[in-house]
């Protein structure tokens, strides 16, 4: 098989979207709303809950592309970190710093531009600020995670105009559970970082009252790669100072540790609930990029979450939910600490799902969110700034025999203050009123296939980062400047997705394009400023214009049996899977790439299940990348060879899956190009993860 194109990046884009034209999306395998109790096999692919949707609507009825990660996919998948987690779905990339740091890149877009949710809310942490800071929760307790891909500000504001990824964690018990004691315990071993990890929850309830708790330890090793750390082009750009030889076999300061509990207690009756969760989060983890530099990272927050059923005769339902944190961490520079980042903040959401009226049914809602946000030591490159977001949206659907009609806008008001400093002169005020909106159709012809297209218009308020910022970043080497003066970014946006869910191929294949008006990127001045002895070059926070298109297939070939209603032919089962993004973005004003994009990817996997016992073979081809933008250098291609077994023992209500994985079999000096790190740090080499998860 082909994998690389010698056309121009538009062309192939063309020739990938009609090779894949007539294959479809995915074997991702949780219970249907109708069949919350049934097993693995029992599942029709395509039939999940999408929880982040407005309507609470199954992948194949979706407007946008979505993709649901949950049950044993989920922790087949599992890394420390949650970019690493999604890196494998279709248009999902990672900013990779390392096992801790890395946070999910979607269709080309990270940072500020893709929100990070836990249970719908935000994470009020510092993870978007900078590539070395981690998302404040682990995954090992994570019941599935939701990723939309593009555009998704009508629900969740400006930050969302990349894409959403909102892990489900359920801390919160929302349905009755009476005279039930139910849980989950889970361990595993990698041997690659002699890393570990012992998670476990539990929860139960009694006349409606209902509690839950969790708890996590994870800790890791300098994890060993195949040869060098840095790659021949920056040795040969930068070489070391005589005597000193190159970094090899391992990452030195990779390592990290991690811990968090969670409590949480509901009351559920029959017209609604009402629950809050307590959890602290603690994480200590050093920074590939600097030997003496470790992060330690503290977090506490609160959620409350409730709704009330049928409050009135055309409201079917009022939810409610609201977090509130306080987060730090500080970094360590040879033991003394450097600097300290502070965000303590809020989110709070509010909405009202109403019944038909005049044939439309949907929901709408009213959003707050803050964030106190300051720094403060030797890298403190940001003033102490508030971030104040209220917004109000709206989401409709129309239903007429196969074709759904759903559309929806959002207004947002953002105000961002700097406050005045010392360090950064006098306090600067800018407020900006975000509209956004979108339309999709939705085609089902029958109970086979489905066409959905989407056009969506988004804004996005400049960050306090992109804003403010004055000073170095070590994680970056950079000397970042923000502009006061920047405007709102704003995108339009198409997307057209074909899905299939039963037959002998399942899956979907879709393509998008999406036109920026001032898109806010980081670019280089030429200047270079000598800092405490240390070199680093400016960065400029400016606006341009960019372009994104690209193409997403994830199709699976069921060699046994066709996927049907008929739930007795699925027991058995051989699958080939495909799995293939591609995306080209570049600055129209110049006509440069961006910085960091994705290189086309393939996964192709054998998958077998045969009774209790599964079996998973894969290959995973990353592409050279050569559409490079100012100063990046190219980046290679590699190939994985990952093979997994998994055996599964059920006892009445308990059930032990048990896993094996082989990572990286082949060795390969594999490296991502969207890392700021590709040059100096590669994908871990080969190891070994074995793991065991029981629920009862």
């Amino acid at each position: 098989m082909q994998t690389t194109c010698n056309y121009s990046p538009r062309l192939c884009l063309l020739l990938f979207a009609f090779a894949s034209a007539s294959i479809a999306e995915s074997d991702t395998r949780i219970p249907s709303a109708d069949n919350k109790s049934a097993s693995p096999e029992e599942e029709i692919p395509m039939d999940e809950i999408v929880v982040t949707a407005p309507m609470s609507r199954p992948l194949f009825q979706q407007a946008q592309s979505a993709s649901v990660l949950s049950g044993q996919n989920l922790t087949l998948a599992l890394e420390p970190s949650l970019g690493q987690t999604l890196a494998r779905l279709p248009g999902v990339s990672s900013s990779y710093f390392g096992p801790a740091a890395s946070r999910p890149i979607i269709r080309g877009l990270d940072g500020d531009r893709v929100r990070i949710l836990q249970n719908g809310l935000n994470t009020i942490d510092a993870s978007a600020t900078s590539v070395d800071h981690a998302v404040s929760f682990d995954t090992s307790n994570l019941k599935s995670v939701e990723v939309v891909r593009g555009p998704a500000t009508l629900l969740y504001g400006s930050n969302a105009i990349g894409g959403v990824v909102n892990s489900i964690d359920g801390r919160i018990v929302d349905e009755k559970i009476d005279g039930t004691i139910r849980g989950a315990l889970n361990e595993r071993y990698s041997s690659v970082d002699n890393g570990y990890l012992s998670s476990a929850m539990v929860e139960g309830g009694y006349k409606g009252l209902a509690f839950h708790v969790e708890s996590f330890t994870r800790a890791t090793e300098d994890f060993r790669i195949p040869g060098n750390a840095r790659t021949p082009a920056a040795q040969a750009a930068n070489p070391l100072p005589a005597g000193q030889t190159e970094v090899s076999k391992t990452i030195p300061n990779s390592n990290l540790r991690s811990e968090g509990v969670t409590s949480g207690l509901s009351y559920i009756w029959d017209k609604g609930f009402f629950g809050f969760a307590w959890t602290e989060f603690h994480t200590n983890y050093g920074s590939p990029a600097e030997r003496n530099v470790v992060i330690d990272m503290h977090q506490q927050r609160l959620d409350v979450r409730g709704a009330f059923y049928q409050p009135l005769k055309l409201i079917k339902e009022v939810s409610y939910k609201l977090a509130t944190s306080s987060y730090q961490h500080t970094e360590f520079d040879s033991g003394q600490p450097s600097t300290l980042f502070k965000n303590n903040g809020y989110d709070a959401r509010v909405e009202a799902k109403h019944e038909k009226i005049a044939g439309m049914q949907g929901v709408v809602g009213f959003q707050s969110d803050r964030s106190e946000f300051s720094t403060s030591g030797s890298e403190a490159f940001l003033p102490p700034t508030i971030t104040q977001a209220d917004a109000l949206f709206l989401y409709e659907d129309i239903s007429r025999g196969p074709v759904s009609f759903q559309f929806g806008g959002r207004y947002d008001h953002i105000s961002v203050d700097s406050l005045a400093s010392s360090s950064f002169g006098p306090a600067v005020a800018r407020t900006f009123d975000n509209l956004s909106s979108s339309v999709g159709l939705v085609f089902t012809p029958n109970d086979e296939y489905a066409v959905a297209f989407t056009i969506n218009h988004a804004e996005r308020a400049p960050t306090y980062q992109e804003l403010f910022a004055n000073g170095t970043h070590a994680a970056t080497g950079a000397f970042e400047i923000g502009n006061p003066n920047l405007k709102q970014e704003k995108s339009l946006g198409f997307d057209l997705n074909v899905r299939k869910r039963i037959g002998w191929v399942t899956g979907s294949v879709g393509g998008y394009y999406n036109r920026y008006s001032n898109f806010i990127g980081q670019f280089p001045t030429g200047v270079v400023h000598v800092v405490n002895g240390e070199s680093y070059n400016e960065l400029l926070y400016q606006a341009t214009n960019a372009e994104f298109i690209g193409s997403e297939l994830e199709a699976t070939f069921h060699l046994l049996h066709p996927i049907s209603t008929d739930k007795s032919v699925q027991q058995n089962n051989l699958h080939l899977q495909l799995r293939a993004d591609v995306v080209h973005a570049r600055d129209t004003q110049t006509g440069l790439s961006l910085p960091r994009i994705p290189p086309f990817h393939l996964t192709s996997a054998l998958m077998l299940e045969r009774g209790a016992f599964g079996a998973r073979l894969e290959g995973i081809y990353a592409a050279p990348q050569s559409q490079l933008a100012m100063n990046e250098l190219r980046t290679s291609s590699y190939f994985l060879v990952n093979l997994s077994l998994t055996y599964r023992i059920k006892q009445g209500p308990t059930t032990i899956d048990i896993f094996l994985k082989g990572m990286n079999l082949t060795n390969e000096d594999a490296r991502e190009h969207t890392s700021v790190l590709k040059d100096r740090v590669p994908l871990p080499g080969r190891g070994l993860v074995a793991g065991m998860k029981l629920t009862f």
